[in-house]
């Protein structure tokens, strides 16, 4: 078994190998294994589709996985703390979803519609 040399860029964080004389990226599996949910996703697909070079670094990196999920994890709970203020504001109660469970529907759909429009704005088009 032939061991190829390593060397070590610290400009960029990668290590690269020497293979048919040429150094290439010695890429790893990544460690973070966090699940990446709807907003990690969705910010996923806008880096590789608007942001390709910084897409392309925080994979190359190995810090994509983590950036995603931690995005993910900080949307949802915006998200959940959005409705509730909202719906707190607007009245929309859980008395209102005994009495009248429709108009609570109704309700609590359009307010999360409205939360969602506002993290994708601030947290994953941007």
């Amino acid at each position: 078994m032939k061991l190829e040399p390593k060397v070590h860029d610290s400009r960029n964080g990668l290590d690269y190998v020497l293979t048919d004389n040429y150094y290439l990226p010695a890429l790893r599996l990544l460690e973070d294994k966090r699940p990446i949910g709807r907003w990690g996703r969705l910010h996923k697909e806008y880096l590789k589709t608007y942001r390709s070079l910084l897409y392309n670094e925080l994979f190359l990196s190995g810090r994509l996985q983590t950036i995603l999920a931690d995005l993910d994890e900080q949307a949802a709970e915006r998200c959940r703390l959005i409705i509730q203020q909202m719906a707190q504001a607007e009245g929309i109660t859980e008395e209102l979803k005994a009495t009248d469970p429709v108009r609570w529907v109704q309700a609590m759909s359009s307010i999360r519609s409205r939360a969602e429009e506002i993290i994708q704005a601030e947290m994953i088009y941007c």
